[in-house]
């Protein structure tokens, strides 16, 4: 029942958002044929649905630097908060509202300098918004953009009730002899799965311990944002590749500055191996070292955004096949969908866990060689 109720709920939220009219790009350097193609196409119904579909789609995908949960088709107005603008540009730094954008329509003024939010990107520009170059890439300079963007508030909530959390779980133990109280009876066997079932298997007895609080960040983090990215308000962190490249960086820098010279030596001079091939085989293992921690970037990326994307992808077309057949079987595809993808949520956070305890083990395990190799 629960299962249903949210992807009801998202279905109706979903359809609320379609309800803002799109515009067709009509840039001053469109060809009088471009311009008649796309006010043919513009009077056609269903490729004013897909264009909707698509940007309800990006608004759901895409990072932001707004928070916007809806929008009234009528006044074209989004419903949402503003967040902070943070630039770094030739005269120093630069600090502002979101709403002075307004969602991309206005140029910004800050202290003379004047900026225009494209595609949600930030250039400098003059008082009218003017943007050089053609396509979708202007030629304007950009500043140095240190904003607090829809995912890094996103993160930071998470952070912070993660903090909450896990501070009250680890004060109840103290209060109650180490008995967990409250939200942390629900949590503990969490964190004892992940101890007991991803630490010391894969690190070992020894060495666990000393990872334990990058394992059980990890896991948590990336299912909260997982869970928190089913909902309807776009906010699609674990589907952003930079979020996902920052934790793999992690996991590279502490597997690299905590290994022991075993895990070197099976790198650059692994034993057993006559010498020629060493000098073969040292480039490909180090290679292997690298690549190994970044395919987590692409895992937990590229099945985050495509869970994303198909789930909208189905919902958007129900509005598309508007018949008592075509609607129905979209809705029921997009609820199967959204079933899958919260088990999901939780499975991508186990792998990542997983394959990073698995290469901290492979750094600090220890190897006996015979003397003779």
């Amino acid at each position: 029942m629960v299962f249903s109720k949210k992807s009801f709920l998202f279905s109706i939220v979903a359809f609320i958002a379609f309800l803002p009219s799109v515009t067709l790009a009509n840039s001053p350097e469109a060809t009088s044929e471009n311009k008649e193609s796309v006010a043919k196409e513009s009077q056609d119904p269903k490729a004013e649905i897909r264009e909707q579909i698509d940007e309800v789609k990006n608004h759901h995908v895409l990072d932001a630097h707004s928070f916007n949960f809806f929008g009234d088709k009528e006044t074209g107005k989004e419903y949402g908060f503003p967040l902070p603008i943070i630039l770094w540009d030739v005269d120093g730094l630069h600090v502002f509202s979101s709403s002075k954008f307004d969602d991309g329509k206005a140029v910004a003024e800050d202290k003379g300098n004047y900026y225009v939010l494209h595609h949600e990107k930030i250039y400098k520009t003059d008082a009218s918004g003017t943007l050089t170059g053609e396509g979708e890439h202007p030629t304007n300079a950009k500043p140095l953009d240190f904003s607090i963007t829809k995912g890094v508030f996103s993160m930071l909530v998470i952070a912070l009730l993660m903090f909450l959390l896990f501070r009250s779980l680890g004060n109840s133990y103290s209060k109650n002899g180490g008995v967990a109280a409250g939200a942390g009876r629900f949590f503990e066997p969490i964190v004892l799965f992940v101890r007991d079932e991803i630490a010391i298997p894969n690190i070992g007895e020894k060495h666990y311990k000393k990872y334990m609080s990058h394992l059980l960040t990890v896991f948590f983090f990336i299912w909260f944002l997982n869970v928190v990215g089913m909902t309807p308000f776009g906010i699609n962190v674990t589907g952003n590749i930079s979020v996902t490249f920052g934790l793999a960086v992690l996991t590279f820098i502490i597997t690299t500055f905590t290994a022991k010279k075993d895990y070197w030596m099976h790198i650059f001079w692994m034993p057993g191996v006559p010498v020629p091939m060493k000098f073969i085989l040292a480039p490909i293992e180090l290679i292997g070292a690298i690549i190994k921690p970044f395919s987590l970037m692409i895992r937990l990326y590229a099945n985050m955004f495509a869970g994303h994307l198909v789930i909208m992808s189905l919902i958007g077309m129900m509005f598309v096949f508007k018949s008592w057949i075509g609607s129905p079987l979209t809705f029921g595809l997009s609820f199967i969908i959204s079933l899958i993808e919260i088990l999901v949520t939780l499975l991508q956070a186990y792998i990542f866990t997983m394959l990073t305890a698995l290469y901290f083990g492979a750094a600090v395990e220890e190897h006996h060689h015979d003397e003779a190799h």
